[in-house]
């Protein structure tokens, strides 16, 4: 893979973050990581840059991970890129709520990394 893929990871929780942070960087080094603590900060760092895979939680301070998936879907430039939510949530109405937003898939904490690859993978459609 030549083509160099810019990932953003959302997540209140560090350890959350360098967690899936470890799991996209082992898919290969043209895929390059950057992280938020928090919708607010996720909805800034995807203003000033262009990202290619959004992972966001959904229970944040600031503004939430269905707040943010609102905004990006509203954003020309955002309507299209993959959007992987990772969350506590399992009720079948969070995961609803997150899909209608355009959420792109939907994985429930823990989470293994062979899951958050594969999820990745299919979404950016890698062999």
């Amino acid at each position: 893979m030549t083509q160099q893929i810019r990932a953003l990871v959302v997540d209140d929780s560090q350890a959350m973050r360098r967690s899936l942070m470890y799991a996209l960087q082992r898919l290969g080094t043209w895929l390059h990581t950057e992280e938020a603590q928090d919708g607010a900060e996720g909805l800034k760092k995807l203003t000033l840059g262009r990202y290619d895979l959004v992972l966001t939680d959904i229970n944040m301070p600031l503004m939430d991970g269905l707040k943010l998936i609102h905004h990006l879907r509203q954003t020309e430039a955002y309507r299209t890129v993959p959007i992987v939510v990772i969350t506590t949530e399992s009720a079948m109405e969070d995961r609803a709520r997150a899909m209608a937003l355009g959420a792109s898939a939907y994985l429930v904490k823990p989470v293994q990394s062979k899951v958050v690859q594969d999820t990745v993978r299919g979404l950016l459609r890698l062999e």
